[in-house]
């Protein structure tokens, strides 16, 4: 693995850690988190609809262009969304 690769990968672990502990601080996120992505799924647009109610209504702050390390929390996200609906 080259080194600009690790370098990247080691940025988006801290970026997760980061919102992690936000998410720990703040447990009140996952389940509004949850709530948007609960309203959004399906829609046309529903990664970009959670990252803008996500960044308007908390401390989690997703830029437009999303990183890595947001693609990874947002489709988590909507599959933890998905699984809870698949269980009913």
């Amino acid at each position: 693995m080259a080194i600009k690769e690790i370098k990247n990968k080691e940025r988006v672990i801290n970026e997760l850690m980061l919102f992690i502990r936000k998410v720990f601080s703040e447990p009140e996120i996952c389940a509004h988190a949850k709530n948007i992505a609960r309203k959004h799924l399906g829609k046309k647009d529903a990664v970009v609809l959670i990252a803008e109610e996500l960044s308007s209504t908390t401390n989690v702050k997703i830029p437009l262009e999303h990183s890595e390390a947001d693609d990874l929390f947002l489709h988590l996200l909507i599959d933890l969304v998905k699984d809870e609906t698949a269980l009913y």
